[in-house]
């Protein structure tokens, strides 16, 4: 299992961690933002298919940021897969 580091734009939280073992997330970490928030969408994500994952998170804004933070782990994810 790999474990990978990514510093978001626009949002609340100023890193995200994650690992991804043959496409599948686990141990995701938001650092700062709303926590409870975070720990929910990290605990909903444990296990969960990272493909699938960025589809249901890509498009989700908050605020008029135009971005959030599950969107900045899509993005996140996908600069991962894409390697």
């Amino acid at each position: 299992m790999k474990t990978y580091e990514f510093t978001p734009k626009n949002i609340c939280a100023q890193k995200i961690t994650f690992s991804l073992e043959n496409g599948v997330i686990h141990d995701v970490h938001f650092f700062g933002g709303c926590g409870g928030n975070a720990k929910g969408l990290a605990n909903l994500l444990e296990g969960s298919d990272a493909r699938e994952a960025v589809s249901r998170l890509e498009n989700v804004t908050c605020g008029n940021k135009g971005t959030s933070c599950p969107a900045e782990l899509a993005k996140a994810l996908v600069s991962v897969l894409n390697d």
